[in-house]
């Protein structure tokens, strides 16, 4: 392959659906880096687990809220708040942090990488 090549995005198994309880967050290590996963009552989320703004892996232990409709996560360490569906600071900071596809499948929650 060459160093160029694009690498084609994989789903990988993470846990089944009924582990996971509804505004908390799990941790998922895969292949190296750590993804924060959520159950809200609006589905099922994944983003980076590292804080933007600290660099500290915190982002699991925030707390799940909500802003016009959509689920957030609130950084348990400087309180930004993202939305999880896009990654976006609804707090006024300029931080963004990376989101991920979640699928749920024979209740089975899978992660694309």
């Amino acid at each position: 392959m060459t160093e160029n090549a694009a690498v084609a995005p994989s789903w990988v198994r993470i846990c089944p659906e009924s582990e996971l309880e509804e505004n908390w967050g799990e941790v998922a290590l895969v292949k190296g880096q750590q993804y924060a996963i959520f159950k809200t009552k609006h589905g099922y989320y994944a983003c980076d687990h590292r804080d933007p703004n600290s660099q500290s892996l915190v982002i699991a232990r925030g707390i799940v809220g909500e802003k016009d409709g959509h689920s957030t996560i609130a950084s348990p360490l400087y309180k930004e708040v993202y939305d999880l569906a896009t990654g976006e600071c609804v707090s006024g900071a300029d931080y963004t942090i990376g989101v991920y596809p979640l699928e749920v499948r024979d209740g089975n929650i899978y992660l694309q990488v």
